[in-house]
């Protein structure tokens, strides 16, 4: 064999080594990038999916025994700041699309929580002016925190049965315009355009009347 001829085999070889390592090198590594990837797609989500709830029993929406929500029976002709919000009702877990479910009539949307003590004073007012109005005016309780069993288990204790929805995101209150706290009261006019946003607890049943007459022209 000539040197020249032992030189090329030898590159040859070499060249096949090289090829060898690198599948090797890559073969190693795709499980790295599996796992990356994998766990890139598990944890990636939009914002507006919102956090993740255990499933509520039936029964506890059962032994809170809320009034249905509100559905559409017209449609909504004002420039609402909620419109495209849908929200799960914690009566049955269906959407509601706040917009078309409010329209047509004047409604009153009472953000609250399951931790919040004033809350859980006003609530109960709340539910004395709803009965009071009756159809005259929506009165729809909206949990602004993650927690829909927490909610139910406080309704229920409390004794309130009025029509809520979950709003985990706190869409509502960004939509409004309305500061971090709790509790507060957004006065939709029956367009659905907003009346007043009341950053503070009722502390009657008559001032709730006195405001909703005031802001809607609504009197009960």
């Amino acid at each position: 064999m000539s040197a020249e001829s032992a030189r090329g085999n030898t590159r040859w070889r070499w060249a096949l080594a090289a090829v060898i390592v690198a599948i090797a090198a890559a073969v190693a590594l795709w499980p790295q990038f599996t796992r990356s990837d994998d766990k890139s797609a598990a944890s990636g989500s939009t914002t507006s999916a919102g956090p993740v709830e255990p499933a509520v029993a039936e029964s506890d929406r059962a032994a809170a025994a809320l009034a249905a929500c509100p559905r559409p029976t017209g449609a909504p002709v004002g420039d609402s700041p909620l419109r495209g919000i849908a929200l799960n009702c914690l009566a049955d877990g269906k959407p509601v699309d706040l917009v078309s479910a409010l329209a047509g009539k004047p409604a009153l949307l009472n953000l609250w929580a399951y931790w919040c003590g004033p809350c859980a004073e006003e609530l109960p007012l709340l539910q004395q002016f709803s009965q009071q109005a009756g159809s005259a005016l929506t009165v729809l309780a909206v949990h602004s925190d993650a927690g829909t069993a927490k909610a139910l288990s406080r309704l229920t204790g409390l004794g309130i049965h009025l029509s809520g929805v979950e709003d985990p995101n706190t869409k509502v209150r960004t939509a409004v315009g309305a500061p971090a706290v709790l509790p507060i009261s957004v006065l939709l006019r029956a367009d659905g355009t907003v009346a007043k946003v009341v950053v503070r607890p009722f502390t009657s049943v008559e001032d709730i009347s006195a405001t909703v007459a005031a802001e809607l022209g609504v009197r009960a």
